[in-house]
């Protein structure tokens, strides 16, 4: 395979007619930004740690994440299967054979995601889409990073990319400069061998950076993931807020595109079950968990942590780490 293949292969499985039209899917992926990174992304005092997911189908849609992101299966049985990289758990499959398909219009997943530790393994992967003809629903310059949109069997989207340096994120008054550019994928695919794929195996470093979500309302969002979560604002546009901690440029997308005026989620639908947040300082913890108990919000106690929901009843678990 030679590198003019590999462009029109991505073209071709992003269902676009040009890399602008790909850039184009991308903005209406991420509204103009996206981003994520282990080195920085998951060092912050809060970050995305997990998600769970209710499927219909277990097995391909595991085989899905196994083959074509390269996570490990570390355990598996007819009810359910775990997939991480180096030893972390990243993602956990809730077999629901009689569970309704969660309605593109409802609050949930937008997309999870997965943030490579490097350029090259960002490279690495895409040639491996590209060999294997995987599906691609577009990609993306977001300045800050490059992105590569997908979706799993059963619809749930998937973003996979790989931060700049944080030096080059430019920031005004609180905010960071995002946007949806072309990528350049010849740059990108000069990184490795496009004739071959050598990802056997997501990266050890592979994390998940950053979640989206479809909410029904972004003041009530904003409510509850900045004034009880904690999260600071980094970015707001079109029908969409970005929110972060420790000024990465965000590890929170909240969206109403689909979704604006959503009701309480279905728990016998599909999709997102619940994600976690992981927080390493005492104090920070202690912090969140009184302002939740002072906003009124519910607060269940599981293993390591607390478990809450937001206003349309997507769960997250914030985990003492």
């Amino acid at each position: 395979m030679n590198l003019d293949l590999t462009r029109r292969t991505l073209l071709h499985l992003a269902g676009a007619s040009s890399f602008a039209a790909a850039a184009a899917a991308a903005e209406r992926a991420e509204g103009g930004g996206s981003g994520g990174g282990p080195t920085f992304a998951n060092r912050t005092p809060m970050r995305v740690g997990m998600v769970t997911m209710r499927v219909r189908q277990l097995n391909p849609v595991a085989d899905f994440y196994r083959d074509v992101l390269g996570l490990t299966v570390m355990e598996r049985s007819a009810t359910g299967a775990t997939l991480g990289s180096g030893g972390v758990k990243l993602l956990v499959l809730e077999a629901r054979p009689d569970a309704t398909n969660e309605s593109r219009n409802a609050a949930g997943l937008y997309h999870t995601a997965f943030l490579m530790p490097t350029r090259k393994d960002l490279a690495r992967w895409l040639v491996h889409a590209a060999i294997h003809r995987v599906p691609l629903s577009g990609f993306a310059d977001h300045r800050v990073s490059e992105s590569v949109y997908l979706d799993d069997p059963e619809g749930n989207g998937i973003e996979v990319y790989a931060d700049r340096d944080p030096s080059l994120w430019q920031w005004n008054a609180g905010t960071v400069t995002m946007g949806t550019d072309q990528l350049d994928v010849d740059d990108l695919v000069s990184l490795t061998d496009v004739s071959v794929s050598d990802y056997a195996a997501a990266p050890e470093g592979l994390r998940i950076g950053h979640m989206h979500l479809r909410v029904g309302d972004l003041a009530k969002a904003d409510g509850f993931y900045r004034g009880a979560i904690g999260f600071d604002p980094t970015r707001a546009r079109n029908g969409a807020a970005f929110l972060s901690s420790g000024r990465y440029h965000h590890h929170l997308g909240l969206n109403v595109w689909q979704s604006a005026g959503a009701g309480r989620r279905d728990d016998a639908a599909t999709g997102l079950a619940w994600f976690s947040l992981e927080i390493e300082q005492p104090d920070l913890f202690a912090a969140l968990e009184q302002r939740l108990r002072q906003a009124g919000v519910e607060v269940a106690a599981v293993a390591n942590g607390l478990e809450t929901a937001d206003p349309w009843g997507t769960r997250l678990r914030l985990v003492k780490v």
